[in-house]
């Protein structure tokens, strides 16, 4: 009956909600991010929908944030300066979201979580072939998280297809965008730490390289510093061993509808007792009209995930394995105000912490191109706790 009552409030709250930001959103208080004010066009030249990125967003991206096709006025001050880029209108754009949730898992069931998140984004073209980007977390989740991604692109270099990124980045970013994801539920395995190991697949510091082929070939070199987003130590040095971790890509298209990669992870970590890491993987998507399918499956290794001195455990190794499925439906393509998507994640370890198995189903409806509200359910399957989440992104 208890839980009859909470599904009832949860709902009437969601529709209230709902109603609410129907009747008092009105054409005035339309508002697009940073680089759609930048080239005076819609979100939806690159989003479908935002955050999530459509193929013409990807090459934007992948161009420095510069449509090659379209100009942008007054985008420097003209200080007589020729040497001198500097940005006539400081591009800054805002992230906010905001939910209602009910977890089964607690004593509370129900909670007002917003501001869930809270982002303050910035970037742009510096000069030719030279860019910028960054985001500052004000608020997630109730905490002051800072700066993620924070990187330098260098576009084009010596007139080929070679990109150049320094700085702070995710290393899945060339495999999927956990940034980018319409679901609330992440893609659990990127952020795996077996034992007492610094490396997984999310934020590091390094250099990553792309190279794109006419052939449809994208090819992916990364050097990180493999103990993800650590302060600086000693001597103000952000890595804390001497070894640095290597991660290589490639995916290819094959025909117009399927993409297949497959990556690899080496490294190590730790002094003086180190850890052995590597991963293995491959993945897919298959992009139609109105249906997207993402798929990814990652094997991995630890040879010493606890730092032990040799010779006193022989049973140190650890292997984890999992991957997720992610199915994106738009009922009119890329133009469609309502979306659905499903998220199954999955882990195998033998640390049994890490085990996990979950699905999660997904609605959204926008209300205005940079606006949307959403509603989620995610099951988990180990622990049979249920979460439901209403809420609103929007994006300024």
């Amino acid at each position: 009956m208890r839980k009859l009552y909470t599904a009832i409030v949860l709902t009437t709250l969601t529709f209230i909600l709902a109603t609410a930001f129907t009747l008092f959103l009105n054409d005035d208080l339309y508002a697009i991010p940073a680089f759609a004010r930048k080239y005076n066009m819609s979100c939806t030249t690159c989003h479908a929908p935002f955050p999530s990125l459509k193929d013409y967003g990807d090459e934007f991206a992948g161009n420095g944030f510069v449509l090659k096709d379209k100009d942008a006025p007054r985008y420097f001050v003209d200080t007589g300066d020729r040497n001198l880029s500097l940005i006539r209108d400081f591009p800054i754009a805002v992230r906010l979201e905001g939910h209602l949730q009910y977890n089964s898992e607690t004593e509370q069931d129900i909670d007002f979580t917003s501001p869930y998140l809270v982002k303050l984004l910035s970037g742009g073209s510096l000069t030719t072939n030279l860019a910028y980007y960054f985001y500052f977390y004000m608020n997630e989740r109730g905490e002051v998280a800072g700066v993620e991604d924070a990187f330098l692109m260098f576009n084009d270099l010596f007139n080929s297809e070679l990109d150049l990124y320094v700085g702070q980045f995710q290393v899945s970013d060339p495999l999927f965008k956990r940034e980018l994801r319409l679901p609330l539920e992440d893609y659990h395995i990127y952020t795996v730490r077996p034992g007492s190991s610094q490396i997984n697949l999310a934020y590091d510091r390094g250099i990553m390289l792309t190279y794109g082929f006419e052939s449809g070939t994208d090819v992916i070199v990364e050097i990180v510093n493999g103990n993800g987003l650590s302060e600086a130590g000693s001597f103000r040095v952000y890595d804390d061993d001497k070894y640095k971790c290597f991660v290589g890509r490639i995916s290819q298209d094959v025909g117009e509808y399927l993409r297949l990669g497959g990556f690899g992870y080496y490294g190590k970590e730790g002094e003086p007792n180190t850890n052995e890491v590597w991963f293995i993987g491959p993945d897919a998507t298959i992009a139609l009209e109105k249906v997207t399918l993402n798929l990814q499956f990652i094997e991995r290794r630890d040879d010493n995930p606890e730092f032990t001195v040799a010779g006193e455990n022989d049973d140190i190794k650890l292997e984890t394995r999992g991957g997720f499925a992610e199915l994106i439906y738009w009922p009119e393509g890329d133009r469609s105000r309502w979306y659905a998507a499903g998220l199954f994640n999955w882990v195998e370890s033998d640390q049994t912490d890490l085990k996990y198995r979950s699905v999660a189903g997904h609605v959204g409806h926008m209300l205005r191109t940079n606006l949307r509200l959403v509603g989620e359910i995610r099951y988990d399957l180990e622990t049979e706790e249920t979460r439901l989440s209403t809420g609103f992104i929007i994006g300024i």
